[in-house]
């Protein structure tokens, strides 16, 4: 008989500090789970879900606010980490190139990370922009899932149709999918499922 993890509950999650440069990132042994995605995809709503905490992550109807690395103490136990979205056209090409040297150096040399949750708008067709962002981790060997978001925004059988095409897209190019989850912070489905999985890797470490 397969136990099923324990459910992970959220007791404390806090803001730590927000930075653009990982060499003043917190220093510690804590596993770290960062978030990223393109611009306008649900992340600080998600992440607020996911902790039970309203306004941790601040929310905006202005696409690619998050300008920072945001680090959040979770259960004092592990790390959430916000990282900038990518592909917001309306950025000037310096503060593209900027960002994008943000982004890079936490994921390529930040030891702590621990996984990487790349977020998918689960409303559109497979997006170039998070297609080829997906084939530069597995180049780069980053450990990741896929969480699909505004699941809510859809009916079932679109939703279905919708990650399949994706997942099958991604299989044009990989031998294996990576886990991947399907969520909603309006109606918080898909919560139990990420932070079970985020609680069996510090199981296991």
């Amino acid at each position: 008989m397969v136990t099923k993890p324990a459910q992970m509950e959220i007791k404390s999650a806090e803001f730590i500090i927000s930075n653009t440069d990982i060499s003043k990132c917190p220093q510690h042994n804590r596993p770290e789970y960062a978030f990223i995605g393109r611009s306008n995809v649900g992340k600080s709503s998600l992440i607020n879900m996911l902790t039970g905490r309203k306004g941790l992550a601040m929310t905006s109807a202005t696409p690619g606010k998050t300008l920072l690395i945001n680090h959040f103490l979770i259960n004092k136990d592990w790390y959430l980490v916000d990282l900038p979205g990518y592909g917001y056209a309306k950025r000037g090409h310096k503060q593209q190139e900027e960002l994008k040297r943000i982004i890079n150096s936490y994921i390529l040399e930040r030891p702590q990370l621990t996984s990487l949750f790349v977020l998918i708008d689960s409303r559109l067709e497979p997006q170039k922009i998070d297609l080829e962002f997906i084939e530069w981790l597995g180049v780069n060997a980053v450990p990741f899932g896929i969480i699909f978001t505004k699941a809510d925004k859809l009916g079932r059988g679109r939703l279905t149709e919708n990650v399949k095409k994706f997942l099958d897209t991604l299989l044009e190019q990989w031998e294996e999918l990576p886990p991947h989850f399907i969520t909603s912070s309006l109606d918080k489905s898909g919560r139990d499922e990420v932070l079970d999985y985020i609680s069996t890797i510090n199981k296991s470490l």
